[in-house]
């Protein structure tokens, strides 16, 4: 259980007391992709969704979501974050795509200066901007799928710089 910071030597959950860390600058970035017929895909980037501007509301939903991630996520420490982005990318593709599937990714950028990461951020704010676009479109296509969200990047604190190319 050592390598695991959130279990106690008793392994019981704890929360992660970083008292004793350095206050850094701290960047990540995360994406996503949301899958969804031709059909319903050309709604959401025409703007012709009944429910209205999709990108626009799933935008402010995910930058809320990530200014709220300790109160979603147990064991994350609260944050004051100093930015959040959340941008759309019609037309990317996954690295799995699914045949007769329309995609839509979705990237979050977060910042703050703190004792901890915000990686965990950058994760709920595109998860529930991906979660808002099925919510607002589910009329249209109920087999719209969520797909491959990962970080693409960190920088800051002890561990270093991640970067998810280089894992290739």
């Amino acid at each position: 259980m050592a390598d695991f910071s959130h279990i106690d030597k008793n392994g019981n959950a704890v929360m992660v007391d970083v008292s004793m860390k350095d206050i850094t600058e701290r960047e990540a970035v995360a994406e996503g992709f949301i899958g969804m017929s031709p059909e319903c895909y050309g709604k959401v980037v025409s703007g012709d969704m009944k429910k209205g501007d999709v990108l626009s509301v799933a935008r402010i939903a995910g930058i809320m979501a990530a200014k709220r991630t300790s109160e979603l996520i147990p064991l994350c420490h609260i944050l004051n974050l100093s930015k959040v982005t959340l941008d759309f990318e019609p037309g990317a593709r996954p690295e799995r795509p699914s045949q007769g599937c329309e995609y839509i990714k979705a990237v979050c950028r977060t910042k703050c200066e703190g004792k901890t990461g915000v990686e965990m951020e950058a994760l709920t704010g595109v998860g529930t901007a991906l979660l808002t676009v099925y919510d607002m479109c589910k009329a249209v296509d109920r087999a719209m799928e969520i797909t491959e969200i990962h970080l693409v990047q960190k920088k800051g604190g002890k561990s270093g710089e991640y970067n998810r190319e280089d894992r290739k």
